[in-house]
């Protein structure tokens, strides 16, 4: 059975610090990248970090120098550091595991995080 689980969202203050972290597990194919995308109320989702191999890491502009995606490639878990949070980076965040193999891809429940005074 695929899970693809996230965990860490919260309730944080501007220019607060969030750690997201997902765990991909019973996938049978090799995973080519794990991203983590979000959805704020009234959005559409957007791409918000992608880390490629384990190796390569691409960022939305709207996040580069505050976010910092990692992970551990044989494990297929990914984790998000995200710092200096302003209110619209309030969105629920899914964690997507992109296989080897065209079209087929994972998606997690989501986690919420809300960035308020």
């Amino acid at each position: 059975q695929v899970q693809v689980v996230e965990s860490g969202g919260g309730l944080v203050q501007p220019g607060g610090s969030l750690r997201l972290s997902c765990a991909a597990s019973g996938i049978k194919f090799s995973i080519y990248a794990m991203s983590w995308y979000r959805r704020a109320p009234g959005k559409e989702r957007e791409l918000v970090a992608r880390l490629i191999s384990g190796r390569r890491a691409e960022y939305a502009d709207s996040v580069k120098g505050r976010f910092t995606i990692s992970g551990d490639n044989a494990e297929n878990t990914v984790y998000l550091q995200m710092n200096s949070l302003k209110p619209e980076d309030t969105a629920a965040y899914y964690c997507n595991a992109q296989t080897a193999i065209a079209g087929i891809d994972y998606w997690g429940q989501g986690t919420q995080v809300t960035v308020s005074s």
